[in-house]
């Protein structure tokens, strides 16, 4: 059998050559690393996260929860290696991402089915091919695509990370541990800043410099991945309600509750490495010094990451691609990932195992798979793919997006969703 060609070795990537090659269907898959990378990469390895808690709340009362769990039973590759490598946080999977992706490359790499071969694509080859070059598809790539699909209304936001900072370095004398309401394990890390120090700060960072990005406004930033001087040039409390709010949050010291407070994440299985919560940031490096340090229990933080913002890339893709992520007009080309506008790592996973589980169904001549939009799985494809949505944008995986529940539930909306996703888990098609 003739190979499939799998472009990008990012989560949808890895997750598509996976679910082809445990289905006996021989596997090229390309990937421009080490050759040429971007902004946002750092490591040779594939898989790469950009925090070690990209992949979300792994309760299924929440719906990325539900899709993780929806994944498990799929047999997905990311989630098993994600669940071999996770670090405490609390509700959450949070994974040594290290770690994680080489867990992620070598079980790639290692399998007899799958034919690595490095190199930038910049053509689309003949024969069934899926594209999961993600948000961060090189411009030969992105030209190959306009070249063959030039309706096909490729468009572009800007996304941001977050800096890293040593623990050693943070002063744990202005901060402590607790999770919000201390929920689970406190596996945060808290920095209280008092009225006068969030003011200080506040200020600071909204007139703090920016890095040039050629095409950058506040209007075009992505709203689920917001940089914090953004949101801090909204209003003095913007931040108080996103990022830094103090809610649910009692500093031992005082007994009370702070008026600002940080939460920082661990990002390495050591606990040797934490994340800004929430502090995706497009600043120049030395401000990012600057004005972080104005944080009390960082005035001495190392930074071992500064925040980076890079260019983001997806179709439109109402119209273009089908419920299967299969491209109406050449059915034997198929989008995965944040290409395709499902927004999140978890998502991407979620693309790149439905379409490889359908291409090889295709293959071999057997039905479509049934993916209901009663699972998240299902939901997801079909929102991507419905051309009645007006504003196409990018979407994380919501219960918005699946059929509400027809009865009133008693104890609230965890009760309810907890019913949806008992649903979903039903309804979820064993391939």
């Amino acid at each position: 059998m003739t190979p499939v060609v799998v472009i990008g070795a990012g989560l949808a990537g890895c997750e598509a050559a996976w679910q082809l090659a445990r289905r006996d269907i021989p596997v090229e898959l390309w990937e421009m690393k080490p050759q040429k990378t971007t902004p946002a990469h750092h490591s040779p390895e594939f898989a790469e996260l950009v925090c070690s808690n990209s992949l979300r709340s792994d309760q299924i009362e929440n719906a990325v929860g539900l899709l993780k769990e929806e994944l498990r039973g799929l047999d997905s590759l990311i989630l098993s290696c994600a669940d071999a490598h996770r670090v405490e946080a609390g509700a959450a999977l949070a994974v040594d991402r290290q770690a994680f992706s080489a867990a992620v490359t070598e079980r790639i790499r290692s399998h007899p089915l799958i034919t690595v071969v490095e190199g930038e694509a910049t053509d689309l080859p003949d024969g069934p091919v899926i594209v999961a070059a993600g948000p961060l598809a090189s411009d030969g790539l992105v030209e190959a695509i306009r070249a063959r699909f030039p309706h096909s209304a490729t468009l572009s936001f800007y996304d941001a990370a977050a800096p890293l900072v040593s623990f050693e370095s943070i002063d744990m004398e202005h901060a402590w541990f607790a999770s919000r309401y201390d929920k689970g394990t406190p596996d945060y890390v808290n920095c209280a800043l008092t009225r006068e120090e969030y003011l200080a700060f506040w200020q600071e960072l909204r007139t703090a410099q920016e890095a040039e990005v050629h095409g950058f406004e506040d209007a075009g930033v992505f709203e689920g991945c917001m940089p914090v001087e953004v949101m801090a040039r909204r209003g003095e409390d913007t931040l108080r309600y996103g990022p830094l709010k103090p809610k649910g949050l009692r500093d031992p010291r005082t007994g009370q509750t702070p008026y600002a407070v940080v939460q920082l994440r661990k990002d390495n299985a050591q606990g040797s490495v934490y994340n800004l919560v929430g502090f995706q940031t497009h600043l120049k490096w030395p401000e990012q010094r600057r004005v972080f340090s104005m944080i009390p229990a960082l005035k001495n933080a190392e930074f071992l990451r500064y925040g980076v913002m890079h260019r983001n890339t997806y179709l439109k893709s109402p119209g273009f691609l089908n419920r299967y992520y299969q491209v109406i007009e050449a059915p034997d080309v198929m989008f995965a990932g944040q290409i395709t506008g499902v927004e999140g790592y978890v998502e991407s996973a979620a693309s790149g195992c439905l379409c490889a589980i359908e291409l090889a169904r295709r293959l071999r001549g057997q039905s479509p798979a049934d993916f209901p939009r009663e699972t998240a799985i299902g939901a997801l494809a079909l929102y991507i793919s419905n051309e009645s949505v007006a504003d196409f944008q990018p979407m994380n995986v919501n219960f918005g997006i699946m059929p509400p529940w027809p009865e009133r539930v008693k104890g609230g909306k965890r009760e309810k969703n907890a019913l949806i996703a008992q649903r979903a888990l039903a309804a979820l098609p064993q391939l």
